[in-house]
């Protein structure tokens, strides 16, 4: 199998999470890391690969093939349109960019190039994700009704120590409820309109720390995502599925699927059915469904080292990761008109 040379572009937390995935997938290697805070040399020594304060000089010294942009949103797009204008492939953090029109000028630009474009939303390379939706799409559910995911947690007050997360730019919608919006997505189907609340009524920041939204999706089912980072609570996908081991693990649900014919907890991915009799007065069977665990950010470095190679589709596109941005952002614009959002 050939390896694709990949450069790493930012040394944050994400950061780490790739060399870490990247260290056991197959047909991808890390050669360096681009960072210009001094600080990530020490990352670079930890897994003995080559250091740089710019990215250009980690583009041209080292041959890439692909590289990872896990850089402050802000810088997503420049450096991404770098990148693929050197004909190197990419593999851009969510969010692809700060706004859908820069979202789509990325997208178009990849494509125009034939230059390979992959968005980290991690979450679709999760085994237990990718068997829920086979789920949902192989009609094991039947008709798809309704959804509800719960994604309530609390976030230190150390935290926002760093000003920029009391700002609109950050907040828990553009950081955290994207990760549902893009599974609702990919797990349940196209979504057509949504309506939000929000609050700040907790850390009074200029920024929500809580939102309601309620969304149809386009073949008729209705959802409810419930989001707070300031909640002393379990429920939430990062807290109960064990996928970041940064954080303390519960045991719970966060996605509940229902359809005319079974339903499905994520994580547990635990499902319900009727075996007999149909109706509430009736006892419902439940069953276990299996899945082969793996690691998200090593299946998602795999598949970037084969989307780079054109063994392999990318599982989020440029236009798809827009299409997750234009959702979220629309949610705050739902909180602040009081309107319905529809989509075309």
């Amino acid at each position: 199998m050939s390896v694709s040379r990949v450069g790493l572009i930012g040394a944050g937390a994400i950061g780490r999470a790739h060399l870490v995935g990247a260290a056991q997938a197959e047909g991808v290697e890390i050669v360096g890391i681009a960072d210009p805070n001094v600080a990530s040399r020490a990352l670079a020594e930890e897994f003995s690969i080559p250091w740089f304060a710019d990215h250009r000089a980690l583009v041209d010294e080292m041959k890439l093939d692909g590289a990872i942009v896990a850089t402050p949103n802000a810088l997503h797009l420049p450096i991404s349109l770098e990148l693929i204008g050197a004909g190197v492939g990419v593999l851009v953090e969510k969010p692809i960019a700060d706004t859908v029109k820069e979202a789509l000028r990325l997208a178009r630009t990849a494509a125009d190039a034939n230059v390979p474009l992959l968005v980290g939303h991690h979450r679709r390379h999760n085994s237990i994700i990718r068997t829920a939706r086979s789920l949902v799409r192989d009609g094991k559910l039947g008709r798809l009704v309704c959804v509800s995911v719960l994604a309530t947690f609390l976030k230190p007050d150390a935290y926002f120590n760093e000003a920029w997360r009391r700002t609109a730019a950050a907040g828990p919608v553009l950081i955290n409820l994207i990760h549902e919006i893009d599974l609702l997505r990919f797990v349940c189907g196209e979504i057509a309109s949504l309506h939000a609340m929000t609050s700040n009524a907790v850390r009074g920041f200029d920024v929500e720390d809580t939102v309601a939204t309620v969304l149809q999706l386009e073949n008729g089912a209705v959802a409810t995502i419930t989001l707070s980072d300031t909640a002393a609570s379990p429920w939430s996908w990062d807290t109960a599925s064990g996928e970041n081991p940064s954080f303390a693990r519960h045991p719970v649900e966060s996605h509940f699927i229902s359809g005319t014919e079974g339903s499905v907890a994520l994580p547990s991915l635990r499902m319900w059915h009727y075996a007999g009799e149909r109706g509430w007065f009736h006892p419902l069977a439940d069953e276990q469904v299996r899945h082969a665990a793996a690691n998200p950010y090593v299946e998602q470095m795999r598949h970037f080292g084969a989307v780079i190679r054109k063994e392999e589709l990318p599982l989020c596109d440029g236009f798809d990761g827009a299409r997750t941005l234009e959702i979220t952002a629309s949610v705050r614009r739902s909180a602040e008109s009081g309107e319905v959002v529809r989509f075309k």
